[in-house]
């Protein structure tokens, strides 16, 4: 009948049934592709988790190489641990130290790798202080340059050299060194200062960080001596190391079996740090020179400058761990690190890991050994 919806035979719900069917199907499919797309985000999702995990994991391994590397670290002038587990990226530092009455106690010596003495004229030594692993806030006080301080550190890659002038030939030589940093006071005026407690010269000073800021060098110095631990077999027990440079300087080493160092003194008077500490080294090495007048006159009208010849060969004491070692150094050029010999077969001599104190002595002085 026409306006009336006839129930078809196919359908007998009629066409309302059909859309709520379609509903359920579509809910339905709705559902199952929701449940697929969520699977498939969970899965890649943990999937990414799980490599960032594992790519995390080689960066954690491959830093303990490092961290083994850092603290295996020793520093090249001393063989001792570095600071931190890293050698400081920077060179040597050599610095001139006074060392007549009036230039005592000294400041900075004690944290130096190195200390050379070094006879020169009116029958006083002074110090070549050798930094590199070290700091030191105060150093000196500083005095002027002689011929032996640049040919003592040539070996020591391109150390910084700092001094207070010098006579005009030694400071023209000086700056013509291509192997070294020329830290004259009078060319770095800033990296010195003056302190009020003592006068003119014995109150000239300076720093590490006031050097090193000079030269933007990265590079350490090689290793110039040999290191063993082990105290090697052939040592004859030693106490008492007696150097009488000159009048003005008598100098005693005393082996301290408790710290294990040899301590410094003046006579039987303790050589004392401004800081308090008496000096002290793990090592003294005393090398015998010989020693000519130089060509120029370095104070007064007639005192020549001493030069003390390191090339060559000739004897040498090793002292370390309570022993004395006897034998012979031998260096072939001034760009040669020294070396030690026993005097019997012709071997090595180590020094012990720790600060060395190398006593440059005119041949002609009597060395006692208790």
């Amino acid at each position: 009948m026409p306006g009336s919806h006839a129930r078809s035979t196919n359908n007998p719900k009629g066409s309302s049934s059909s859309r709520l069917k379609l509903a359920v199907v579509a809910a339905i499919l709705a559902l199952l592709v929701l449940g697929s797309f969520g699977y498939v985000y969970l899965t890649s999702h943990s999937t990414t988790s799980a490599a960032s995990t594992t790519s995390s994991t080689p960066n954690t391994k491959s830093s303990a190489p490092t961290s083994v590397t850092k603290s295996s670290a020793t520093c090249p002038l001393t063989d001792l641990p570095a600071p931190n587990g890293v050698v400081p990226q920077r060179p040597a530092l050599a610095v001139k130290v006074g060392n007549d009455p009036a230039a005592r106690p000294q400041s900075g010596l004690h944290k130096a790798d190195i200390v050379y003495e070094v006879q020169v004229e009116g029958g006083i030594t002074r110090y070549i202080a050798v930094f590199q692993c070290n700091n030191a806030s105060a150093i000196g006080p500083v005095r002027s340059l002689r011929w032996t301080d640049w040919h003592v550190i040539e070996p020591l890659g391109k150390p910084i050299l700092a001094f207070a002038g010098a006579i005009n030939p030694d400071r023209y030589a000086v700056s013509q060194k291509p192997y070294l940093f020329d830290a004259d006071f009078f060319r770095y005026i800033h990296a010195y200062f003056r302190i009020q407690s003592r006068v003119a010269p014995e109150n000239l000073y300076t720093s590490t960080k006031l050097l090193y800021a000079l030269d933007p060098s990265s590079t350490p110095p090689p290793k110039i001596f040999n290191f063993q631990a082990q105290v090697p077999q052939g040592g004859i027990p030693a106490t008492n190391v007696y150097i009488p440079f000159s009048y003005a300087a008598h100098v005693n080493w005393t082996w301290n079996q408790q710290k294990q160092l040899w301590l410094r003194s003046y006579g039987t008077q303790p050589d004392m740090s401004n800081g308090g500490a008496q000096q002290s080294a793990a090592n003294v090495v005393v090398q015998m020179v010989q020693t000519v007048p130089g060509p120029y006159v370095e104070t007064g009208t007639n005192v020549y400058g001493v030069h003390s010849i390191t090339v060559g060969t000739g004897p040498a004491m090793i002292f370390r761990n309570g022993k004395e070692y006897k034998g012979y150094w031998s260096r072939p050029s001034y760009a040669d690190p020294t070396t030690f010999y026993t005097s019997n077969s012709g071997v090595k001599i180590p020094l012990t890991p720790g600060r060395t104190w190398v006593e440059l002595v005119p041949n002609t002085v009597n060395v006692q050994v208790n």
